[in-house]
């Protein structure tokens, strides 16, 4: 248990260092920037706070490397010397050296003299030979006084807090485990804080406590309990600046008894001998004899301070990542089920409301039947005096002469007096199910409150990973010679924790392609009339459910016709890039492999980045737009929730499958009037609200190419069972989609759908309904982008019902295989239209998974180079097995020399041709080769 408190007390410690070294960076790369020398008091202060306090954790090499540290900042402030970009950046390494040792101790890994020699020793040694030692007067002059009182209360509020926590916990106990142990190395750990900080008394007086132990280990209670509220009074003098610290442990003037009846405040000041040293308040050095009145009253304040201290470090609590995300985890399950008891609630109501129905109906035929009875046994002229005494001949239970009439009508009364039986308990259901339905608003309401406070703990400042760009930023501006500042709005914004890591490699790739595609060099920016120093901006806000992040630069911008050039060479159609509008085009920028960098560099070049955004983005349910000026600059748009966990959602119906879209997106909805569709250059407008705006029937889109769908049962009725229209915000503009019923808008868990077969386009996770369903989660604006790229020259076809063997053989089936997938979608739209049925591969590898795994095609159109497995390798392989090798290849790519041609020949290709190329060429070579 000991053990486990100390190591959590390290981790602390190394979290709190971790911190330390931020203030450091950002302190270096300040008064290199701006020449501000002030702030090298911080990272002086900082370097020293983690010496001493990694000497007493017991991480002596992380000691020595801010021992070393500190001095060379000591230095730097004493002599008043420039940093230069080449002192920055050896100062700028010294500090990483600093956090991989913070590292390596947090993994629970040693140092070792090879690490030291390899990482450290290089850069300590250039910043020997540029600064020197510093001086003992330099130390003595720089490590002030306040340094020290800062440190000294640092470590007294927390390490020593907690120590005294820990042994009053011990004592609490009836059997008090380890307490010999935990007071003895607590008065060791304090004995080493007095040499440290010049506290003789207090070192004398924990020394004295050893001695005691070990001389008296029988009476291990009675010098803890002692021993506890000297060092509670001591901590609180030390803190307050006021009082004396014990110098020796007068155990022999006290017992156990004394213990609990005698104040022992006197003894700490009464006993006091020479070897005492007083911690002085600076106007005042001693506490004079007119001052005795007044000492009661200073130890009732420190140890009304020291409670102060313990009440404010006992309202927080080191709580494991995995408990909360375990916590997380049933809070979803908790929701879902809160949804099933909602659902089947609604259920009961509707029952009920038959079950009154049912009722009335019992209670007219029970009145239908007595008439006829009636009518039966009266004669006419007494029918009249019969209907006036109905209810007194009920109520005497009069009697006929035949019994069976008698019986008849004993049967009679007993069905009317069921029947109001029924009815009764009809009505203690509606009571029941009122006082359930409050019930289930207050756990709603109870609910809402775990949610937010669940959120809340989960919740990190965006500043936690927007902190670690300033540097990164500043060596790139020394290694390019660029003058960027990296301006941070809204790091105070809360995200969680999930998320925060999530956009780590997004937001870094955007800082990565500001400084590299968006900031011009030096000259550049002179003649062009900007100022020298550029400017990459980041900002952060929330809006309702959603956290909007900014990257912007005031750079060259994005040259569209550059992105139309690369387009071409890649094989894209040089009449539709033509056509395609601003925001279209930007698309492409997030395709893998696309990049308009004129050569490859260390920086730029590769294809790899902006894909990886995108990616990324698309995990956490988020999306990414641009906008763009040339010569202007361009910002990067990033809209992620705030949380993964629970969303919003309104439930919609199109062609049978149920869908969940996020209410963050929809502005509104009404049901569809065809007086409000126009159509303007052949596609559907939707007027609204003086706003004219896109038509997407979704029902069209969602075709099943399969075996007829199959809709789930309804367990309740939808709220609007016409076609409606959704206005969902996408980017700067609004777009209407249709959809055939809406069932409501509800609160639902998020779960991830797991395995190897990805989701569709538009698709990024699902959700379980209350009564066990599972319904896609729509990602609106991924499905508005895949329909906008298909809808020029897509159609779709009509749905069909057909059986598993027609599908088969309905028509021939082409695989596509091709790492762009803009590439995929638009041979997809060629051979589709041709009559053909197409299926998709990302590369070589998952074409060569789906033919062994029994995949049927006529064809394979393969690009050649693919990540995992490039097209010859795929060739090769198909071709060496015997169930697939008579499977003809059509190679495609963008490599256009013989050699290359031929070597896909000699593998058995049927047909190769080069990017860009020709439609109609193309699928005559397919056709010739199918036939």
């Amino acid at each position: 248990m000991v053990k486990d408190k100390e190591l959590e007390i390290r981790l602390s410690f190394l979290e709190e260092a971790q911190d330390y070294v931020n203030t450091m960076e950002t302190g270096i790369m300040v008064a290199a920037a701006r020449e501000e020398r002030q702030q090298m008091d911080a990272v002086l202060r900082a370097a020293h706070s983690i010496k001493g306090g990694a000497a007493m954790m017991g991480f002596p090499i992380l000691s020595e490397l801010a021992h070393r540290l500190e001095d060379f900042f000591k230095v730097l402030k004493a002599q008043q010397l420039a940093i230069d970009a080449e002192l920055e950046s050896l100062l700028l390494a010294s500090i990483s050296c600093l956090r991989q040792a913070i590292a390596i101790y947090h993994q629970g890994t040693t140092l070792d003299e090879q690490w030291q020699q390899n990482h450290v020793e290089p850069i300590f040694s250039q910043l020997q030979q540029r600064l020197g030692e510093a001086t003992s007067t330099e130390s003595n002059e720089l490590l002030l006084s306040e340094d020290t009182q800062d440190m000294q209360t640092l470590i007294f509020e927390t390490e020593v807090e907690e120590c005294l926590q820990r042994l009053e916990g011990i004592l609490a106990e009836p059997q008090q485990p380890g307490l010999f142990a935990e007071t003895l190395t607590i008065a060791q750990d304090f004995a080493s804080l007095g040499q440290m900080f010049q506290l003789p008394a207090f070192q004398s007086f924990c020394e004295s406590i050893i001695h005691h132990l070990e001389a008296s280990p029988d009476r291990v209670t009675e010098i803890a309990r002692w021993a506890l509220q000297e060092w509670r009074r001591s901590q609180a003098a030390i803190l307050l600046h006021q009082g004396t610290v014990p110098a020796t442990l007068p155990l022999d003037a006290v017992n156990d008894n004394e213990l609990e009846t005698t104040q022992p405040a006197a003894t700490a000041f009464d006993l006091l001998t020479d070897s005492e040293t007083t911690v002085e308040n600076p106007q005042e050095l001693t506490l004079s004899s007119t001052q005795e009145s007044q000492k009661k009253s200073v130890h009732l304040a420190s140890e009304s301070d020291s409670a102060l201290v313990v009440k404010e470090q006992d309202t927080t609590v080191r709580v494991s990542i995995d408990i909360l995300e375990h916590l997380n985890d049933l809070f979803g399950e908790f929701t879902i089920e809160r949804n099933g008891i909602n659902l089947y609630l609604e259920r009961l109501r509707n029952l009920v409301k038959i079950l009154d129905g049912r009722v009335r109906t019992l209670k007219n035929l029970d009145t239908r039947l007595f008439a006829a009875y009636e009518r039966n046994n009266y004669s006419p002229r007494d029918t009249a005096d019969t209907f006036n005494n109905y209810a007194l001949e009920r109520e005497n239970n009069f009697t006929h002469s035949s019994n069976e009439n008698s019986n008849l009508r004993t049967l009679i009364d007993e069905v009317m007096e069921n029947v109001f039986r029924i009815q009764e308990v009809a009505d203690d259901i509606s009571l029941s199910i009122e006082d359930t339905t409050q019930t289930v608003g207050e756990l709603n309401r109870t609910a809402k409150q775990m949610q937010t406070s669940l959120t809340q703990v989960r919740m990190r400042p965006l500043s936690d990973l927007l902190n670690r760009f300033p540097r990164f930023l500043r060596e790139l501006s020394l290694q390019y010679n660029k003058k960027v500042e990296l301006k941070i709005h809204g790091g105070e914004t809360l995200i969680e924790r999930n998320i925060l890591e999530a956009l780590n490699d997004p937001l870094m790739h955007l800082l990565h392609n500001a400084f590299d595609h968006g900031i011009e060099d030096l000259q550049t920016r002179r003649s062009r009339g900007k100022p020298e120093q550029a400017t990459i901006e980041i900002k952060a806000t929330t809006r309702g459910n959603q956290t909007i992040i900014s990257v912007s630069d005031d750079g060259r911008g994005i040259d569209l016709n550059a992105i139309r050039v690369k387009a071409q060479q890649l094989g894209l159609d040089a009449k539709a890039l033509t056509t395609a509008s601003e925001q279209e085009l930007l698309t492409l920028i997030f395709e893998p492999g696309f990049s308009t960098a004129r050569q490859v560099t260390n920086l730029s070049g590769r294809g790899v980045g902006l894909d990886v955004v995108r990616t990324n983005l698309s995990k956490i349910r988020g999306n990414i737009k641009v906008d763009t000026q040339l010569g202007v600059g361009t910002t990067f748009h990033l809209n992620v929730p705030i949380t993964l966990s629970i969303a919003k959602v309104v439930l919609v119906e199109s062609n049978g499958m149920l869908l969940a879209f996020p209410t963050d997106v929809i502005e509104g909805m009404l049901i569809l009037n065809s007086e409000r569709v126009t159509t303007i250059a052949g596609n559907e407008m939707l007027c609204w609200e003086n706003n004219t705006m896109p038509l997407i029937r979704l029902g069209q889109w969602l075709v099943f190419r399969g075996l007829t769908h199959q809709k789930s049962p309804a367990v309740t009725v939808p709220n609007m069972s016409v076609p409606t229209v959704l206005k969902i915000i996408q980017g700067h503009e609004l777009v209407a989609v249709q959809v055939d019923r809406c069932w409501g808008e509800q609160e639902v868990a998020i779960r991830q759908v797991e395995g190897t077969i990805a989701m569709p386009p538009g698709f990024s996770s699902c959700t379980i309904l209350g009564d066990g369903r599972v319904v896609p989660l729509v990602n609106p604006s991924a499905l508005l982008h895949w329909i906008s790229t298909c809808q020029k020259s897509a159609k779709l076809e009509q749905p069909e019902t057909l059986t598993t063997a027609q599908i088969q053989s309905h028509k021939d089936t082409i695989l596509v295989v091709d790492d762009s997938i803009n590439v995929r979608r638009f041979l997809t739209l060629s051979l589709e239209k041709a009559g053909y049925r197409v299926e998709e591969a990302l590369d070589g590898q998952d074409a060569l998974e789906k033919l062994v795994s029994g995949l049927q095609v006529k064809a394979v159109i393969s690009d050649v180079d693919m990540p995992r497995l490039d097209g010859y390798s795929l060739l090769a392989q198909v071709k060496s097995m015997t169930n697939l090798q008579q499977i003809p290849f059509v190679m495609l790519t963008s490599r256009q020399g013989q050699r290359e041609r031929q070597l896909a020949l000699n593998l058995g290709a049927a047909a190769y041709f080069s990017k860009p190329f020709n439609e109609q060429e193309l699928l005559q070579s397919l056709q010739l080769v199918l036939n």
